[in-house]
């Protein structure tokens, strides 16, 4: 049986990009699950073999590293795969504090794995990619990446930034077989929204449901995302036929934003 294309998913172990790691097995994807924490990788990994697929961990793979952790990573993926067809960079995290009260080491720590760490694993991929012919980038972004949110400053930048290098990149490797695209959902139902309701509910006393209901408001259809929507964009624009689909920003955010 000939092995699929090999994805490399950041940020494999929970949320979107779990869910993203999944849909690509079930697509036929070889798929390398990079994390820090090795325990849910191996969860993430043991679902992909239940259903029929195969994947990879690399487990203390921070984005936040200087790079040459992010080197070696690779290369274990590559010697374990073969070269890198795809990339998913869906690591983040979004802490939560009214500006006046974001001290420098939260505002570092948010852009060093938000953007800094996008712009180190694609730049410890992009070899592999450009030989592996074909090659797709998906940066996970968010709306914050495209419009403001208060009391996530930090977060919003390190999106704006993310949006930033996508369409930068996408320029550059115009001529060649590589596609850049970022993805920007809305209010997801993951665990990365768990911590904003939390958030809500220690600071305003209303309930959970409360607290997930005012977030579902600022999408227009009035509901939150679902990860497996935001998989879907992703699988169509690793897939041949979005060739031409290249420095995008595609809002996944039932038209919460109007511009990309």
């Amino acid at each position: 049986m000939t092995r699929g294309r090999h994805a490399l998913v950041v940020g494999a172990g929970s949320g979107i990009g779990r869910t993203v790691a999944k849909r690509l097995a079930n697509e036929g994807h070889v798929v390398s699950l990079a994390g820090r924490r090795a325990a849910p990788l191996e969860t993430v990994a043991s679902e992909i073999a239940s259903e029929g697929g195969e994947a990879f961990v690399l487990a203390d793979f921070d984005v936040a590293d200087d790079g040459s952790a992010l080197g070696d990573g690779i290369d274990r993926a590559v010697a374990h795969f073969g070269e890198i067809a795809v990339l998913i960079n869906s690591a983040g995290e979004a802490p939560s504090a009214p500006f006046e009260k974001t001290s420098l080491e939260v505002w570092n720590h948010v852009i060093g794995l938000n953007l800094t760490g996008t712009f180190l694993t694609i730049q410890a991929a992009l070899p592999s990619l450009l030989r592996a012919g074909n090659g797709r980038i998906v940066n996970i972004a968010s709306t914050a990446g495209l419009i403001g949110y208060p009391y996530v400053a930090a977060y919003c930048a390190s999106k704006h930034g993310v949006v930033g290098l996508t369409r930068a990149l996408a320029l550059e490797l115009a001529r060649t077989d590589v596609t850049v695209n970022a993805v920007c959902p809305g209010f997801t139902d993951t665990p990365l929204l768990e911590n904003a309701v939390e958030t809500i509910t220690g600071k305003t006393g209303r309930t959970t449901d409360e607290a997930r209901a005012s977030l579902a408001r600022s999408n227009p259809q009035g509901r939150l995302v679902s990860a497996e929507e935001v998989a879907d964009t992703v699988l169509w624009l690793v897939g041949t036929q979005a060739t031409a689909i290249t420095g995008q920003a595609i809002a996944v955010a039932g038209g919460e934003v109007m511009v990309g």
